[in-house]
């Protein structure tokens, strides 16, 4: 079992769809047409039963009002929901939801096989989150850390000093599989890749 990626458009973010006994996708991209249509290729999308978002750009998550319609239980972070209501993620597109459940940070959702850990690591936004498969060691990491990169903390409620400590945080698990929000995943020893980027983020901040 790995997660299935789907490249999303406007600015091409990964969709995770997980498949196990509650169905589930880890963000949900700009265009629900597109996603939804993907979606069908694997599963029924009403069968999708939680949509974890890791923060709420419209990149991904501006799908989500369209994906409840369908059934589907939003989580997100209470600080991320804060800035979704004021408009400060939103970057300009109009689109608002309301979570079905908020998080904090420590939480665990048991989906069968697949048991995710909710970390929360502001910088690109406050209410940035990451998604840790402990047994796996598998990372969602949204637009926390990539590959190649960090995620940019120039927008409305990021920080650069904030998201050192959150990489810093996440140099201390065990990762064999990351999963970011943009461009490549990898797959077996992801975590020299989360460490070279730290040392990068510390050389320019």
């Amino acid at each position: 079992m790995k997660p299935i990626r789907i490249v999303t458009p406007p600015l091409g973010a990964n969709v995770y769809l997980l498949i196990d006994e509650n169905i589930s996708i880890i963000d949900a991209g700009g265009d629900s047409a597109f996603l939804i249509k993907a979606l069908s290729r694997y599963v029924n999308p009403k069968e999708v039963e939680y949509v974890f978002l890791t923060h709420s750009h419209f990149d991904h998550a501006m799908a989500v009002p369209d994906l409840k319609k369908l059934g589907c239980k939003v989580v997100m972070h209470s600080l991320e929901f804060d800035l979704l209501k004021k408009g400060l993620t939103t970057l300009g597109y109009i689109y608002h939801f309301e979570p079905d459940v908020l998080v904090r940070g420590g939480e665990r959702f048991d989906l069968g096989e697949i048991e995710l850990e909710v970390i929360h690591t502001p910088g690109h936004t406050s209410g940035s989150v990451c998604y840790y498969e402990p047994r796996r060691k598998w990372l969602f990491s949204g637009d926390t850390v990539f590959k190649y990169g960090f995620g940019r903390y120039d927008l409305p409620s990021g920080n650069p000093y904030d998201l050192l400590k959150s990489l810093e945080l996440l140099s201390n698990l065990e990762v064999e599989n990351l999963y970011p929000g943009h461009e490549d995943f990898v797959e077996g020893n992801a975590k020299r890749y989360i460490l070279k980027n730290l040392e990068v983020l510390k050389s320019v901040i």
